[in-house]
């Protein structure tokens, strides 16, 4: 069974460095891997090892304070080279040195676990795929303990320059596998979105969701929204089909998975191209050859342009590990008139620069704000780019303002800091729409729980 929706409020950023034919997945070596326990929201990390330890594939390195039956695992086999602190002993990330056989994994238990509940729920925990989901409300790693009323897995991912999700023939069994054990965690529905392009057939057990329109189609909200709306009380669960593939893998074998597949995109690399790697790669390692020499200044994003994080050449891929982008920083650039020169190459949502008419144009963006920050000076600007069903401009001066009575009402906890990743591109203003909503929602949690 399926069902269909049209997503018509959004936007397709139409630019260089989208992958063409991709041939073969080459695997990409890595010194070192690093997990960073700022990109499990809600975490608060309490270490299980030490550096100089040696740890297997699959091994806890730490686990929550609050919910210690949430583990984070070590992608890959071999030494604990360094656990990196910041101010007041914050640790900011645990680097591994992967051993000559890096894939040497734990055993997990996985008997019953298609079959119980409780065995379910305790694989995730422990093989660390249930810190690679999230949950509505809040958008934060899943409470272990709350009643989960429905799934949601994207199937596909629609922001700028992402790959498709290339899947295999053998692929289906473990994805059935997959939805199998996450039908035993909710009391509702598996819900599986898709795009017809990408050709992905019915998996069986699961409520296929036919998705169709511009980003942000791919995103777990515009999905949730279109299809049973979140309300106050209620939790749902969202991740992605590469989430969903290490599920079922692991119910299947016992083992873990620490290999991603990598897109590399954006304007600045020599070729665009899919690539294997470790999960929490170094980016040295997983760009080498890659980058254009041009002698620019690069911008390298972890993930895409609307949501990804900066990282520095000699940094780490960060969750959710799928894709790298890589466009011009723009300090090194003297233009005419700057922001508001009305050169064609520039890419525009207002029909005041002539790129806003080239739609068949290919577009090279850099980094630069173009423009200040400023007080919300124009109305109705976020609606014409987010297909949810609520009022994101009240909605982020109810946040702004702490008012936790309008928050709810305005449907604070239907969203995530990405569904505004398109009215924050489209903002006059400048806002850091993102990082607003993401404060609000970590301002309502403190608040209520």
């Amino acid at each position: 069974m399926s069902i269909g929706i049209k997503v018509k409020k959004g936007l397709d950023l139409h630019l260089e460095g989208a992958i063409g034919d991709t041939g073969a997945v080459t695997f990409k070596p890595t010194p070192t891997v690093a997990i960073t326990p700022d990109d499990f929201v809600g975490l608060v990390p309490k270490m299980e090892v030490r550096e100089g330890d040696a740890v297997l594939a699959g091994q806890p390195l730490f686990h929550d304070k609050v919910h210690e039956n949430i583990k984070i695992v070590s992608p890959a086999a071999g030494t604990v080279k360094a656990v990196e602190r910041g101010e007041r002993r914050k640790i900011l990330r645990v680097v591994v040195e992967p051993a000559e056989d890096f894939s040497a994994s734990v055993t997990i238990e996985t008997e019953g676990v298609l079959s119980s509940p409780e065995k379910a729920r305790d694989m995730l925990l422990r093989s660390g795929l249930w810190a690679m989901m999230t949950q509505r409300p809040y958008a934060t790693i899943p409470d272990p303990d709350a009643e989960i009323r429905d799934i949601f897995v994207s199937g596909f991912d629609s922001a700028p320059l992402a790959a498709a999700p290339g899947l295999q023939r053998n692929d289906y069994a473990t994805l059935e596998a997959g939805v199998k054990l996450l039908q035993l965690i909710t009391k509702g529905k598996v819900y599986v979105s898709r795009r017809q392009a990408d050709n992905i057939p019915d998996i069986k057990g699961a409520e296929m969701v036919n998705a169709a329109g511009p980003h942000p189609s791919g995103n777990p909200g515009t999905i949730i929204a279109a299809v049973k709306p979140v309300n106050k009380g209620e939790t749902v669960i969202c991740l992605d089909l590469p989430t969903l593939l290490r599920i079922g893998a692991t119910a299947l074998t016992g083992k873990t998975q620490g290999t991603t597949i990598v897109a590399l995109t954006g304007s600045e690399l020599k070729q665009p191209k899919i690539a294997s790697t470790l999960i929490g790669a170094e980016m040295k390692a997983l760009l080498s050859g890659d980058i254009k020499e041009d002698n620019r200044h690069h911008r390298i994003i972890s993930g895409n342009v609307l949501t990804g994080i900066a990282t520095p050449i000699d940094g780490y891929l960060h969750l959710p590990y799928r894709q790298v982008t890589v466009i011009p920083e723009g300090d090194d650039v003297d233009e005419f008139m700057g922001w508001a020169s009305l050169s064609p190459a520039k890419m525009s949502m207002s029909p005041s620069f002539p790129g806003h008419f080239l739609r068949r144009k290919l577009f090279r963006p850099d980094a630069r704000l173009q423009g200040g920050r400023r007080a919300m000076i124009m109305s109705g600007e976020y609606d014409k780019v987010m297909p949810l069903d609520i009022l994101p401009e009240y909605l982020i001066k109810a946040i702004l303002a702490r008012d936790i009575d309008r928050m709810e009402q305005l449907g604070i906890y239907e969203v995530a800091p990405e569904d505004f990743a398109l009215a924050e591109y489209a903002d006059t203003s400048k806002l850091e729409l993102q990082k607003i909503v993401r404060e609000g929602l970590d301002y309502l949690r403190k608040e209520l729980e």
